[in-house]
């Protein structure tokens, strides 16, 4: 499905990285390690790459890694591309900060597999970033999956990271343009935890 989706001369989802990471650039520091999970056609690795992050992407589609090689030439910039299936990745790395943006094609089965392996993959004092839709965007239609069950709740999200210092974690309403994947008024979630030192 997804190589169809992206098998297109569009940007499915624009070449600018998601609203979410420009309002939390600040997040983004210079010279260290960024892993972007099921990155697609590769708007928000380059961001990083263009904020001075090391980034590795994890996208399953080669027709949107394609895209997103073409885009970080494009912008001038370096990113690590790996064709993978994030739902039997092993997850061997561990990186300053891992980014999940956008990734709700992931249902309730396994979702805490992959969370467990993201978490893996943030060193010791590093961040985890989520962004994506809660359960009302069914109702909007502007993106995402019809399922309510594959979106977030700050409930969820807290309670998925619990022991983690939970940095921002907020549910609003937005609208927003990233290409014709993401168009129009849309119910959002924010999500930014620190794995502990010691955990």
């Amino acid at each position: 499905m997804w190589e169809e989706r992206f098998s297109t001369a569009e940007y499915v989802f624009g070449r600018e990285p998601a609203a979410f990471l420009q309002d939390h650039a600040d997040l983004l520091t210079p010279g260290a390690t960024a892993l972007s999970v099921a990155d697609g056609e590769g708007r928000n690795s380059v961001f990083m790459a263009e904020r001075g992050m090391r980034v590795t992407a994890l996208e399953f589609s080669p027709s949107a890694i394609a895209k997103a090689r073409a885009l970080a030439a494009d912008k001038g910039q370096s990113v690590t591309f790996h064709e993978v299936d994030v739902l039997a990745h092993d997850w061997p790395d561990q990186y300053d900060l891992v980014a999940g943006i956008f990734i709700q094609f992931v249902g309730p089965s396994e979702r805490a597999g992959l969370f467990a392996g993201m978490k893996r993959s943030v060193a010791p004092g590093g961040l985890i970033l989520l962004h994506g839709y809660t359960p009302k965007q069914v109702e909007y239609g502007t993106g995402g999956p019809p399922d309510p069950a594959n979106m977030y709740t700050e409930d969820l999200l807290r309670d998925s990271f619990a022991g983690w210092e939970i940095v921002l974690c907020q549910a609003y309403e937005r609208d927003i343009r990233e290409g014709s994947g993401h168009a129009g008024r849309s119910a959002l979630i924010d999500f930014a935890a620190r794995r502990p030192i010691g955990a």
